[in-house]
C-alpha cells in the first residue's frame, strides 16, 4: 500500500469509528476471563485451565479471510474442530487488515457463497464477527495473533512488527481498536502481540532485539507498550509476548558482527532476555504469558538436531535456556503459539512426539500449527478437502488436548460445552464433576537433605488452586504453582512433608499427599530403585457404522518407575470383527488375524514414567461389532 492510500485511510478514520461503533459484535460481559498465577493460567475462580488449540490462517494473507471458506462451511468447520477438542483458536491477522477495518474500508473477500450462503456479500470484518459468533456457539475461545504488518501471504518473513507504511504508531493504535471493539466479549480471551519478531544482529537491518531501551527495534519495549495500552482498555485480556531470534552472549553487545557471539534460536522463540529484562506490566502483570514458537528439523536443521537428539538433549540443549526455565522457575506460564510439522516417519515425527510429551507432562498451553492443509512447512490437520482429518497427525496431537477422566474434551467456557454434550463439557462441568487431587512428584519418600538446604517440591493438582506445605504438622509455605522451594529444618532428623490442596480462597480441600524426608549431616547416594515396567493400554471411543468402525485414540502409558525405550500392546478381536489399518504404531497380525501386536514408531517409543503415546486404527465387522481388548506387553 502506498502512502497516498494511507492518507486516504486516515482521512476516513473519524467517520469510520462512529460507523463501526454500531457495527460491533453485540455480546454481554461473561465470566470466562483468565489470568495468571505463577506458571499457571487460571479462571476467575482460581481453577487452573489448559489452553489446547490450533491455528487457522487466512485473515493475515492477501485473501483477508480464512483459507478454506471456498470449500467448507464456516459453522460446520467450527463445530468440527470443537468436536475434536480444539478449545482455543489462534487466528493470524495483519496490522494492515485491522487498519482497514478501523478506517471503515473493509472489503468483500472471495469465498464460496454456495457453501457459505450466510456470508454472501459480507466484508472481511463482518466475516470475522461471524467467526466470533460461531466460536461462541460451540464453546471455542479465540486468540488473535498479529502475524505481520502487511496483509501478505509472505508477510511473516518480515522481521519487524512495523514497516515504512504501517508504523509503530499504527501498530499500537490498531491493537487499541481491537481491544475496544471486543472488550465485552470473552470469546476473544487473548492477544498475541506480534508473530515471530526476528533478525540476525550481525547480518540483518533492522533486527528485533530485547533489552531495556526504548529503541524502536526493541521488541521487549514494543510488546510491553502494546500490552499496557490494550490492558488499559480491557484489563481482563491475556497478552502474549513472543521472543526474538538472537540474543547476545555474556559480555557481547548488539553491535557484534559475528554469529558466534549470539545465542541463536527459532524466530520468536528466544526468551533468554527475560532473565535480565523481564516484561513489566505493573498492576496487570498477572495477564502476561510468554509464548515461544518451536519446530522440528523438517522446518530447519538446527544444531541441536545433529547428529541425533533425545528428549533429554532437547531440554538441555535447546528448550531450557531459551524458554523452559520460565516455567520451571515459576516465572510465567508458557503457551506455544506454534508447533507442529510433517509426519515424515523419521526425525521430524520423532521431534513432534517429544514436543508433545513435554506439553502433556507439564500441561503447557499450545496452539498447534495448523488446521490448514496448505501450509508448506508443516501441512495441516485437515486434508485438502478441508473436511477430512489427517488421523495419524491428529492421533499424535490428541493426547495433548484437555480431556476429563471420561474422555470428553474440556472447553474454556463456563456455560457452553466444547463442541457438543456428546464430545465435550464446559469448564464448570469439569470442576463440578472432578474431585480435587494432589500428588507430590518430587522429592521422593526418604530423600536426604542437609540442614537448611533448599528443598524443591514438584506436585500436580486437579480442581485445586494451590497447596499448603507442612513439615511435621507446621505450615511452612503456600504455593500457587509447581515447582516451589522450602528450606529443610536446621536439626538432623526425619520429618513428614505434607501437601494439602487449597482453593482460590485458601480453604483446604480433601486432597493431600505426604512423604518423609531426612535431614542428615552428610547425604548418601540414593540406591537405584528396582525397575518396574508396566505398560497400560486404554481404548478410546469407537465410531461404528453398518460394517466398519474406527477408534481414533488408543493410549499407551508407562505405568512403571523407569523410562521405556520402546513399548508394545496386544489388540484382541472377537470373531466377526477384523483389523484393517492403523496409524501411530507398527501393526503385526497373528496367523488367525484376531490378535494384532502394536509396537512403537521411532519417534514415540521413549516414554518417561507417567507419559503416554497414542495410536489409532480402523476395521470392519459383520454387523455384530464387539470392542476389542487391549493389554500392554
Amino acid at each position: 500500500m502506498n502512502k497516498l492510500n494511507l492518507l486516504a485511510l486516515t482521512s476516513a478514520l473519524t467517520l469510520a469509528i462512529n460507523m463501526n461503533t454500531h457495527a460491533q459484535v453485540q455480546a454481554q460481559p461473561d465470566d470466562d476471563w483468565l489470568h495468571v498465577q505463577g506458571n499457571q493460567i487460571v479462571d476467575q475462580q482460581g481453577n487452573p485451565v489448559w489452553l489446547t488449540g490450533a491455528n487457522w490462517f487466512g485473515f493475515n494473507t492477501s485473501e483477508r479471510v480464512f483459507h478454506g471458506l471456498w470449500a467448507v462451511n464456516l459453522e460446520e468447520a467450527m463445530a468440527d474442530l470443537a468436536g475434536r477438542g480444539i478449545n482455543i483458536l489462534r487466528i493470524p491477522i495483519s496490522t494492515e487488515l485491522i487498519y482497514e477495518w478501523q478506517s471503515g474500508l473493509a472489503a468483500v473477500p472471495s469465498i464460496n457463497d454456495y457453501v457459505n450462503p450466510e456470508l454472501e456479500g459480507k466484508t472481511s470484518l463482518e466475516i470475522f464477527d461471524a467467526v466470533v459468533v460461531q466460536a461462541k456457539k460451540y464453546g471455542v475461545k479465540i486468540l488473535i495473533d498479529v502475524h505481520s504488518a502487511k496483509a501478505d501471504n509472505s508477510g511473516h518473513f518480515a522481521p519487524m512488527w512495523y514497516d515504512d507504511v504501517f508504523t509503530t504508531k499504527i501498530f499500537y493504535q490498531t491493537w487499541e481498536w481491537m481491544a475496544e471493539r471486543y472488550k465485552n466479549d470473552d470469546t476473544i480471551l487473548a492477544f498475541d502481540i506480534e508473530n515471530e519478531p526476528h533478525g540476525k544482529p550481525w547480518a540483518d537491518s533492522p533486527f528485533a532485539k530485547w533489552d531495556s531501551s526504548t529503541d524502536e527495534t526493541n521488541w521487549k519495549h514494543a510488546c510491553e507498550t502494546a500490552s499496557k495500552r490494550v490492558l488499559a482498555i480491557n484489563p481482563n485480556l491475556l497478552v502474549l509476548c513472543e521472543g526474538i531470534e538472537s540474543y547476545p552472549k555474556d559480555g557481547v553487545t548488539w553491535n557484534s558482527n559475528s554469529s558466534k557471539d549470539f545465542h541463536n534460536y527459532w524466530w520468536g522463540g528466544n526468551l533468554r532476555g527475560v532473565v535480565d529484562h523481564p516484561i513489566d506490566l505493573g498492576p496487570n502483570q498477572d495477564q502476561l504469558v510468554y509464548s515461544p514458537h518451536i519446530y522440528g528439523p523438517s522446518v530447519y536443521q538446527q544444531p541441536w538436531f545433529e547428529p541425533d537428539f533425545t528428549y533429554e538433549s532437547l531440554i538441555n540443549d535447546a528448550w531450557r535456556d531459551n524458554w523452559f526455565y520460565l516455567y520451571e522457575q515459576g516465572i510465567s506460564p508458557l503457551l506455544f503459539g506454534e508447533w507442529g510439522g510433517h509426519m515424515d516417519g523419521g526425525q521430524n515425527e520423532k521431534w513432534m512426539g517429544y514436543a508433545r510429551d513435554l506439553i502433556v507432562e507439564h500441561k503447557l498451553h499450545h496452539t498447534f500449527w495448523c488446521l490448514n492443509p496448505n501450509s508448506g512447512d508443516t501441512g495441516g490437520l485437515w486434508g485438502y478437502d478441508w473436511k477430512t482429518w489427517d488421523e495419524e497427525k491428529y492421533a499424535l496431537l490428541e493426547s495433548a488436548l484437555w480431556k476429563n477422566t471420561d474422555g470428553k474434551f474440556v472447553g474454556l467456557d463456563h456455560e457452553v460445552a466444547l463442541g457438543s454434550s456428546a464430545t465435550g463439557i464446559s469448564v464448570s462441568e469439569y470442576y463440578g464433576t472432578e474431585t480435587p487431587k494432589l500428588n507430590v512428584v518430587s522429592p521422593t519418600d526418604g530423600s536426604q537433605f542437609l540442614p537448611e538446604e533448599p528443598v524443591s517440591i514438584a506436585f500436580n493438582l486437579r480442581k485445586s488452586s494451590g497447596a499448603n506445605i507442612y513439615l511435621d504438622g507446621g505450615l511452612v509455605a503456600t504455593a500457587n504453582s509447581s515447582p516451589t522451594t522450602v528450606t529443610a529444618p536446621a536439626e538432623i532428623g526425619t520429618y513428614q512433608l505434607q501437601l494439602v490442596a487449597i482453593d482460590n480462597g485458601g480453604i483446604e480441600l480433601p486432597a493431600s499427599d505426604s512423604l518423609y524426608i531426612e535431614v542428615v549431616s552428610e547425604t548418601t547416594p540414593e540406591p537405584e530403585p528396582e525397575p518396574e515396567t508396566d505398560v497400560i493400554c486404554e481404548l478410546g471411543t469407537a465410531d461404528v457404522w453398518a460394517d466398519g468402525f474406527v477408534i481414533n485414540t488408543v493410549t499407551v502409558t508407562n505405568g512403571g518407575n523407569t523410562p521405556l525405550s520402546g513399548w508394545s500392546a496386544a489388540l484382541r478381536f472377537a470373531p466377526g470383527t477384523q483389523f484393517d489399518s492403523g496409524w501411530g504404531g507398527v501393526f503385526q497380525a497373528s496367523d488367525d488375524e484376531q490378535t494384532i501386536t502394536v509396537s512403537n514408531l521411532e519417534w514415540n517409543g521413549s516414554l518417561q514414567p507417567g507419559v503416554s503415546a497414542t495410536f489409532g486404527f480402523q476395521g470392519v465387522h459383520n454387523g455384530n461389532f464387539s470392542l476389542p481388548t487391549c493389554s500392554g506387553d
